[in-house]
């Protein structure tokens, strides 16, 4: 039983990083962010330009006012500035379940605490706030980093949608579906914050 509304505004506040609304006033440090590691230009994942970011921020909350995402900054907890973002979409408020996608963070933040600290929070809200009955991870087939990211979750690999979508560059994406169920959440939370507690 959903508990509330998926798409209602909420903060996710972990150790290192908080996750809070997406809002237009941060597009300058979003683009910064993405100047960090030249995200852009990886043709496999579809990250704005810098001067493109105004526009993907008004296509995320365009989607949000139809109840279709529930878009995120990233905010690195020290610094206080935003570091990348995430989102709820597909969502099917129905079962309920939902994807969690549409994510990026500046390099200097990538092979950190931030993406599994990211990734537990909005698990958690999603199953035990939200009541979901599933949580689905997409990534390109030759996105061998971010393939590894989520396996080393937990999630189990679903299938691979042959010819599913056009990448910015125009080629055609081969795309992972991974997923997490709320039965296996118990066992993959324990597991999350373990990878966030042990030595590094």
């Amino acid at each position: 039983m959903v508990m509330q509304n998926i798409t209602e505004w909420t903060t996710l506040t972990g150790k290192y990083i908080t996750l809070i609304p997406l809002k237009q006033e941060r597009h300058e440090e979003f683009a910064r962010a993405i100047e960090d590691g030249q995200l852009n230009q990886l043709w496999y994942a579809n990250v704005p330009a810098p001067e493109g970011v105004e526009a993907e921020i008004d296509r995320r909350l365009s989607l949000h006012a139809q109840g279709k995402m529930l878009p995120f900054v990233v905010i690195d907890n020290q610094t206080n500035t935003a570091i990348g973002m995430t989102s709820y979409m597909n969502i099917d408020a129905n079962m309920p379940r939902l994807e969690i996608g549409s994510t990026w963070y500046a390099k200097s933040a990538q092979r950190s605490p931030v993406n599994t600290e990211a990734k537990l929070l909005l698990l958690e809200y999603a199953f035990e706030k939200l009541g979901c009955v599933a949580i689905e991870l997409r990534t390109h087939f030759l996105n061998n980093q971010s393939r590894r990211a989520i396996e080393r979750l937990g999630a189990k690999l679903d299938g691979i949608l042959r010819c599913h979508m056009r990448t910015k560059n125009g080629l055609v994406r081969d795309t992972c579906v991974y997923s997490i169920l709320q039965s296996e959440w118990p066992a993959i939370k324990a597991h999350i914050e373990w990878l966030m507690a042990k030595p590094r």
